[in-house]
């Protein structure tokens, strides 16, 4: 059976496929979800964040939640994550990322947590500034080596992508090459050393376990990137979300009036006013911002990206996706822009199908924060 766990800001989706239907249910209602992890050996064992209310639970695929135990110092919990390799009994190692940037570290299947202090001591960590909230920044990606049991990388939002190569107890700064707006990181058990990331300032890639750097963009007419997938049989097909800007990619609104937030991630990233890619500035070109545009890239086999739009809607008027795949489901990727709408592709990202969810009565779907696909046999 598939299932699809989301996390959709006011509650967790927790979308089964039985019998060629899908049939959504909801937990954690009224918490404000953020991320969402499964331990990869045990795949009842679930992990949620929360933006206020902490992190949360469940060893039943989510039909019960409960608070995980002390240690964990901040109540924004921004990622979370579960080694496949680093293994404390049956229980694979939890880790968690908070606002402001922080790493914690359970053993114990969440009971109790120890926090990994070096992270924040890293010499770059006073630069690190998430645009909409000046004062702050957090952990917004943590991604355990597949392959080598003590690496890990961790992607700040704003700040870069930082490794350690030994269960985090000591950390290098970020790399030249890796992308500062880091959002979504990925390894593949395939490729051994390959780390993908997709960053406000475009793709990039280290084939070295992140020691080196190189820019991937060529094909792509923007340069925000959200989401992140990676094919589960072929570590060299992958998807990304695309958008002109920040705002693009995560405003509802429509308007024209450029903004603090808008302008400042048009100076990073390179991509000023109006800045298109599409055969020369649209009518709109004076202004930073139209209304949500995003859409879905794929590059396989190091060649040139291409835009993959059958069975997607319009770019404009769509929020970015966040996206998602499983190693069970060989070229299958799932999609799901910010307004509970959740695709399918199993032709590796070729093209799309809608998929027809049984929603809850009365329930209007938030934007989705974090998904995982998992399949129990």
């Amino acid at each position: 059976m598939t299932t699809l766990y989301a996390a959709m800001g006011n509650a967790l989706a927790i979308i089964r496929s039985q019998h060629g239907q899908w049939q959504a249910d909801l937990a954690l209602i009224d918490k404000p979800t953020q991320c969402i992890a499964v331990d990869p050996l045990r795949p009842r064992q679930l992990y949620c964040g929360t933006f206020g209310q902490g992190l949360w639970w469940s060893d039943d695929a989510g039909a019960t939640w409960h608070a995980v135990g002390p240690g964990l110092t901040s109540n924004k919990v921004m990622a979370v994550a579960v080694s496949r390799l680093e293994r404390s009994g049956e229980m694979g190692v939890v880790w968690a990322g908070t606002e402001p940037s922080m790493l914690f570290r359970s053993e114990d299947g969440g009971q109790s947590w120890q926090e990994r202090e070096s992270l924040k001591h890293l010499p770059s960590a006073p630069t690190w500034s998430f645009p909409p909230r000046p004062w702050t920044h957090h952990v917004r990606w943590i991604e355990p080596d597949p392959v080598v049991a003590e690496r890990l990388y961790v992607a700040i939002e704003l700040g870069g992508v930082m490794r350690s190569l030994d269960g985090g107890r000591t950390w290098e700064d970020r790399k030249s090459g890796a992308q500062p707006d880091a959002h979504t990181l990925h390894c593949h058990r395939l490729a051994p050393g390959r780390v993908y990331e997709a960053a406000g300032g475009g793709y990039a890639e280290s084939s070295d376990a992140g020691t080196t750097w190189h820019g991937y963009d060529q094909g792509l007419p923007w340069h925000y990137l959200w989401g992140l997938a990676i094919a589960p049989d072929d570590p060299d097909v992958e998807i990304v979300s695309v958008s002109p800007g920040p705002r693009h990619a995560h405003d509802h609104s429509v308007g024209s009036t450029p903004t603090g937030m808008a302008a400042h991630h048009g100076a990073r990233t390179g991509l000023g006013s109006g800045q298109h890619g599409r055969g020369g500035p649209p009518p709109w070109a004076s202004y930073d911002y139209h209304g949500p545009e995003a859409t879905i890239y794929r590059r396989s086999h190091g060649g040139t990206w291409q835009e993959s739009r059958t069975g997607l809607p319009d770019p404009r008027g769509t929020l970015a996706y966040t996206l998602a795949s499983d190693e069970s489901e060989p070229g299958v990727f799932y999609a799901a822009p910010h307004e509970g709408d959740f695709f399918r592709s199993t032709d590796t990202g070729r093209t799309w199908e809608k998929l027809g969810i049984a929603w809850p009565a009365h329930y209007h779907g938030e934007r989705v924060n974090g998904l995982i696909v998992v399949n129990e046999t």
